[in-house]
């Protein structure tokens, strides 16, 4: 944005003049970027003094290379050293160029941007996503088994994005001479639309296939049907492989389960590693609130947190919405963050409304045993009361994702009590009898959303 609209409009030997829209893009490229167009200009030629003029004004062919040999300066001639002119598109930039611009990711060479904080230091290791993270963590450190391919499966916001967009990033920050391509498969087979019908197919073939150190390409099941950009997409992997060069697949299906996939490109796709990254249990959920809730610097009580982390449980950015809703909600009413505020945003979001939990578990049990809540949560060991609590903590532990230390907790009793209750309903499960048929009308209710 800022950048492009950026026209060369006169130098010398001394001295860049680039031409901007208006006065408020001088203003912000004197204060943002005017540090990198001068290490920019130095790594072409040698240091100069650029200057930001408002207008349209454009070099004329025969002045490009005025400043080339000799420039004239009070009347006499000085032998110089121009700076070259600014590289036409079609010419490629040196690729140790990689100048950084201020809140932007590493420079790259095609494709997409790679999100700022899509690095390995900022995703949450759980048990869901380890060695999904371990894989392209090695791949990227150029460890994982001998092999430069790798596959990430997954359902739509789970951190398949953020994995492969950190192997980038490690491949950039660690050595800028990697060329790194971010691509999905649909931006995949419309450049090569795009190159057919403009009889550039050549440089599309060349840019993939021998400027590429680097290939991640999302969301592969795209392709299903497409039978041109599959055969092109062999022709491009086999390349790569034999250079032994990186690659990094995304996909909500596996290679086998993708329709309307050729043999050969199945083939390519399966030969590295397949590894899947599952919904995040409810640990890894706190872990991920408590690192975005520092990111934005507004730390949440723990209540709060964990309320979030049981509601929003499908994926992570159903849970960055959530917290992202509650605290917008609470600092545009000026009001602390506390439980009541959290559910009542929640509760408006879609999909939240009729999940399981904790709490809702309590209602159901207590209007079927006739008690209340605070009788489960009590100390009383009446049969009336403890039966109830059990299998209160029964449903809790099949139905919720919740550890069982969690579980003990929302009855004010220790894990151990917990796991002792757990245990005693499924043994009399196992007879048939009376408390078969109270869990099984239970269960029934919960499964079918009728609560």
């Amino acid at each position: 944005m800022w950048i492009e609209p950026v026209i060369l409009s006169a130098h010398d030997a001394e001295t860049i003049v680039l031409s901007v829209p208006n006065d408020f893009y001088v203003k912000r490229l004197k204060e943002s970027y005017l540090g990198y167009f001068e290490e920019g200009f130095l790594r072409l030629g040698q240091k100069v003094r650029i200057e930001f003029k408002v207008g349209k004004k454009k070099l004329k062919p025969g002045q490009i290379n005025s400043g080339l040999g000799r420039a004239q300066k009070g009347g006499r001639t000085q032998k110089t050293t121009a700076v070259p002119p600014v590289i036409p598109s079609a010419v490629s930039v040196p690729s140790k160029f990689h100048p950084q611009l201020p809140g932007m990711t590493p420079a790259f060479n095609c494709g997409r941007m790679l999100k700022k904080n899509f690095t390995f230091d900022d995703f949450v290791v759980g048990d869901n996503s380890s060695f999904a993270y371990t894989a392209s963590l090695y791949l990227a450190q150029g460890k994982l088994n001998g092999t430069g391919v790798l596959f990430l499966l997954g359902k739509t916001g789970l951190g398949k994005s953020h994995l492969s967009q950190a192997v980038g990033h490690h491949m950039l920050t660690h050595d800028g001479g990697h060329r790194v391509f971010y691509v999905t498969a649909e931006d995949f087979t419309n450049e090569m639309i795009y190159s057919l019908r403009n009889n550039s197919i050549d440089q599309f073939k060349e840019k993939y296939r021998l400027k590429c150190d680097v290939l991640i390409l999302e969301d592969v099941h795209f392709l299903t049907g497409k039978s041109a950009t599959q055969k092109e997409l062999v022709m491009t992997l086999d390349y790569l492989i034999d250079a032994d060069k990186k690659i990094i697949f995304s996909g909500c299906e596996r290679p086998d389960e993708i329709p309307k996939l050729n043999e050969n490109l199945k083939s390519r796709l399966n030969m590295g590693v397949v590894t899947e990254i599952k919904a995040p249990d409810f640990g890894t959920r706190v872990k991920i609130l408590n690192k975005k809730s520092k990111a934005i610097q507004c730390v949440l009580p723990t209540p709060v947190t964990e309320y979030i982390a049981q509601e929003a449980c499908d994926d992570v950015r159903q849970l960055e919405s959530a917290l992202f809703s509650v605290v917008t909600r609470g600092q545009l009413m000026k009001r602390n963050i506390d439980i009541e505020l959290a559910r009542h945003v929640l509760e408006k979001m879609t999909g939240t409304g009729k999940r399981i939990t904790i709490d809702l578990i309590k209602k159901l049990v207590c209007e079927a045993f006739d008690v209340s809540e605070q009788e489960l949560e009590s100390k009383s060991r009446k049969h009336r009361i403890v039966k109830p609590r059990q299998v209160a903590m029964f449903l809790s532990n099949k139905y919720t994702d919740q550890p069982i230390k969690k579980i003990g907790a929302s009855f004010k009793r220790y894990h151990a009590t917990a796991i002792y209750s757990v245990n005693a309903v499924e043994k009399e499960m196992k007879q048939k009898g009376q408390r078969y048929e109270q869990v099984s009308y239970l269960t029934k209710k919960l499964e079918s959303g009728k609560f």
